[in-house]
């Protein structure tokens, strides 16, 4: 009998919007790990880089820590929280500052496994 196991991935201070990269997460979970990644190399959006990395850095850590396959790693669980957001400041007119906000995310994915 095959037992499952989780291995996790994580990534931080990406500066990319925690919600242009759900759209993407959204899309992957679920999902084997070889066709996680055919979609990312696929779609023309920014966050597939970063995602791109934790995946494959997810399924490291299975293949050399726990000694799973990677033909059996299915992507379990994904999510974006919001990390810090870097504040700048743009000069307009009569000498006022507006304020640009610039968000950043941390990235974590949960893989899932059989051993061999």
């Amino acid at each position: 009998m095959t037992e499952k196991q989780t291995v996790k991935a994580t990534v931080k201070y990406i500066r990319l919007s925690p919600l242009k990269v759900r759209r993407v997460l959204d899309q992957i979970r679920g999902r084997s790990y070889e066709e996680a990644l055919l979609l990312l190399e696929f779609m023309p959006y920014r966050s597939c880089g970063p995602i791109w990395q934790v995946l494959n850095s997810a399924a490291a850590n299975a293949t050399n820590n726990l000694g799973l396959n990677k033909q059996s790693l299915v992507v379990k669980t994904t999510y974006a929280d919001q990390g810090p957001t870097l504040r700048r400041f743009r000069p307009r007119a009569q000498g006022r500052g507006y304020q640009i906000r610039k968000p950043t995310c941390h990235i974590t994915l949960i893989l899932e496994g059989n051993k061999i």
